[in-house]
């Protein structure tokens, strides 16, 4: 199956309390459902996040024929997603209006084993 990969990169708030608290809203089962379920809606079929001190690394796998802006403007319009990212900006070096897109940037691949 052909998949497109994306890597996106965020920058947390320097502070252990809130970075704590961030891995807690992500942890297995925590994430509102409603924010899976809309990501799975627009061809998003596995995503990992990883944390370096205040540094996230996300790592977004999607449908072969996935359109990356296009997918995300749909995102921002599914249930709860506004919700959810007001929510999580707190930890984030970023604004409460702030969308998934504006917050998450897309980091270019410099390298790939052969």
């Amino acid at each position: 199956m052909n998949q497109k990969r994306f890597c996106k990169t965020l920058q947390l708030e320097d502070n252990s309390e809130l970075i704590k608290a961030y891995k807690k809203v992500h942890a297995p089962g925590a994430v509102w459902p409603e924010i899976t379920q809309g990501m799975k809606d627009v061809g998003i079929l596995d995503m990992e996040i990883y944390i370096h001190g205040t540094q996230l690394f996300m790592i977004m796998d999607t449908v072969a024929g996935f359109d990356h802006d296009k997918a995300m403007a749909e995102l921002a319009t599914k249930p709860r997603q506004s919700e959810w990212e007001a929510y999580v900006s707190r930890f984030q070096k970023t604004s409460e209006a702030a969308t998934a897109d504006e917050k998450w940037q897309l980091m270019e691949r410099i390298f790939k084993m052969d």
